[in-house]
């Protein structure tokens, strides 16, 4: 290192330390903050096609939205995937006030085929027809283009409401 150069180190060293110390609760509030609304999440689940997503917790949700809950506590989801079960990525297939019905084994939202149910998991666990009628407020109809996709398909996991939902997320890998 030159002269010059060592000497300039020296001078602007403390200032900058200072400025850091300063700076440093500044960004670090701004990093906390953001990571109070915003997640980072990695998918196991052969359900979507991506494996990595970013989760907004106060994005909007609409007809489309990727949405991230917690599944209902039974048997199946337990057996499936484990006690505490992690969280679920579905995308919104219908919103409040939209009608989901059933013909036969085909799931219809607003009469538009969405969806065929299974009679069982992969596991051999019966599974059962879910809700059926108007969305309620608050709630969303989920599901994936996977055949064995656990969702609102089934009774098993049913309209995704408000309180279950972590947030909208969106895949980034």
């Amino acid at each position: 290192m030159t002269q010059f150069a060592s000497r300039l180190v020296r001078t602007i060293k403390r200032p900058l330390v200072l400025t850091g110390l300063v700076l440093l609760p500044l960004g670090w509030g701004a990093v906390d903050a953001f990571a109070k609304d915003h997640a980072f999440l990695i998918n196991a689940s052969p359900s979507l096609p991506n494996w990595a997503f970013w989760l907004d917790k106060h994005a909007r949700i609409e007809r489309g939205s990727l949405i991230f809950f917690e599944p209902p506590a039974n048997r199946l989801v337990e057996v499936h995937f484990g006690k505490g079960a992690q969280l679920f990525g579905k995308r919104v297939l219908g919103v409040p006030g939209d009608v989901v019905s059933h013909r036969g084994h085909e799931v219809f939202i607003n009469g538009r085929k969405i969806a065929a149910r299974l009679d069982e998991t992969r596991l051999g666990i019966a599974l059962h027809k879910g809700p059926e009628g108007p969305i309620p407020h608050g709630c969303f109809y989920t599901g994936t283009s996977h055949p064995r996709g656990l969702d609102s398909r089934y009774a098993e996991i049913g309209f995704v409401c408000r309180g279950q939902i972590l947030g909208s997320g969106r895949a980034i890998l």
